[in-house]
């Protein structure tokens, strides 16, 4: 049957306090500051709303079903408690009243390791666990180690950036995904809620983005379907985990099997918060992971507004700064040396691998000053105007004021950026991209993202989506007044 919330939060808060004082009465004592931080954004937290976005996933007939926001808010504490698996989660909810008093459960009445996983299959939209089906062909096309040990492997694809971008605007990502309710859920209950606390802002949003490898087994699981004596055939083979493909670490100097999990962070936020992931193979560059992430986040998020992207130098490729412009986007993407070099620049200047003009007789010009409105930045003869110039026997100008160089962003906005590259304001702004390896950090660390033992996408999807929640309800601040261990010591 359709599940009923007729208390909503305040029916659950009343419920912790009450279970709170008859199984923990001495708990303004008892418990440790931590434990009472943990327990306060739980109390807070209304996932009432939970219950009607899911009503859709459960039939009118059969059993009373769990509530959806007490199985919710009881895998967010899976997290807080470090448990990676639901069996342990649930031995635990049976032997620590606290963890099922949070939850929204009675000590006495707590679900059990298969009401986890039928709760999970309501959470995807999908019959089907995986993206890919399991029996497909090998994949003939194998990721290289690069020959430097500090670049990052090439890409495999069959295409070019460039022809992906124009795929995609042919024909965008469907909203129609099997994990298109989770991202309802954290973004009517915890996007929306960053936002109100002006955590975020959709209108005028900095994000960071760039991917992170997600290792899910040692190798890579399969077995042959056909009878060929011969080793290498190209029959199908049965993968136990066919979304998944082999990669290179290249921060690690290693190869392994998993995911290439690409997050788009909001940078201007404090805490990092991180706002849309999409898992790919290990095996797909991150010039084309941020296509397909940026191309889906666009879908699923209409109402945002993206005024920066912060990215490395992975993805230094024309077309993304091209989609960019198109997009009154300012893009901040470090340069990739091994496409770097100079370049005529009207007849008589070079451009460096820096983007700064070089004038005839070798030297660096100065920049001097920016032109917002027109998209342009002035750079003027290193040996004229200042008292610390640089003296040279060629004279490029017989005006004092010495040659001057406008360069429009518009012509190359690769080497040409708003602010200009290289600058003081340029590496300031740029200084937020660590976002991402921070937000990464919370996800595998404190999250232990990798520890789950999942073989479907499905519980890769829901475990990845839990941890956006909690990183999101950490970042909430609770007024002191409505401290719950405040009202115990009222009550004792």
């Amino acid at each position: 049957m359709k599940p009923v919330n007729t208390g909503g939060l305040a029916g659950y808060q009343q419920s912790v306090i009450s279970l709170l004082k008859q199984y923990y009465p001495d708990a303004n004592r008892r418990f440790s500051p931590s434990t009472w931080k943990t327990i306060d954004r739980f109390y807070h937290l209304d996932l009432s709303m939970v219950d009607e976005l899911l009503s859709d996933r459960y039939s009118v007939f059969g059993p009373r079903p769990r509530l959806p926001s007490c199985m919710l808010r009881s895998m967010l504490l899976a997290l807080v408690f470090k448990k990676t698996s639901f069996t342990d989660w649930s031995a635990e909810l049976k032997m620590n009243p606290l963890a099922a008093i949070l939850s929204g459960f009675h000590p006495d009445d707590t679900p059990g390791v298969g009401t986890f996983y039928d709760f999970t299959d309501r959470l995807w939209l999908s019959k089907q666990d995986n993206f890919s089906a399991h029996a497909h062909a090998p994949n003939q096309r194998k990721v290289a180690k690069p020959c430097n040990p500090n670049d990052k492997a090439e890409p495999i694809e069959d295409c070019s950036v460039e022809e992906l971008l124009k795929r995609l605007k042919e024909t965008p990502p469907s909203d129609a995904q099997p994990f298109s309710k989770l991202f309802q859920l954290f973004h009517d209950i915890f996007l929306q809620h960053s936002v109100d606390l002006n955590l975020l802002d959709l209108s005028s949003l900095v994000l960071s983005g760039d991917g992170t490898e997600v290792v899910t087994s040692a190798r890579h699981r399969y077995r042959k379907l056909c009878k060929c004596k011969e080793k290498n055939c190209s029959c199908n083979r049965y993968y136990s985990q066919p979304d998944t493909a082999c990669g290179y670490d290249s921060s690690r100097h290693k190869f392994y099997y998993g995911y290439n999990l690409y997050m788009l962070t909001a940078a201007d936020s404090k805490s990092d918060l991180p706002f849309f992931p999409l898992l790919q193979p290990a095996s797909m560059h991150d010039s084309f992971a941020f296509c397909h992430t940026y191309a889906s986040m666009k879908v699923f998020c209409k109402e945002a507004h993206v005024s920066e992207l912060l990215l490395d130098s992975a993805h230094d490729a024309m077309a993304i700064y091209r989609l960019c412009q198109e997009n009154a986007i300012r893009a901040l993407i470090d340069l990739n040396e091994r496409n770097t070099g100079k370049f005529k620049y009207k007849d008589t200047f070079t451009i460096g691998k820096d983007g700064i003009p070089v004038c005839e007789a070798g030297l660096k010009m100065r920049r001097d000053g920016c032109d917002q409105n027109r998209m342009r930045i002035k750079y003027r003869c290193p040996n004229a105007g200042y008292p610390d110039g640089i003296h040279c026997d060629h004279k490029c100008s017989d005006s004092p004021y010495g040659r001057v160089v406008h360069v429009a962003a518009s012509e190359n906005p690769r080497m040409f950026t708003i602010p200009p590259r290289g600058s003081k304001e340029w590496k300031q702004e740029y200084n937020k991209r660590t976002s991402s390896e921070r937000c990464n950090k919370r996800e595998k660390e404190d999250y232990l993202l990798e520890s789950g033992r999942h073989r479907s996408s499905k519980m890769w999807y829901c475990r990845l989506y839990c941890i956006m929640m909690c990183q999101h309800l950490n970042a909430w601040d609770q007024a002191a007044s409505d401290s719950l261990k405040d009202l115990f010591e009222q009550i004792a």
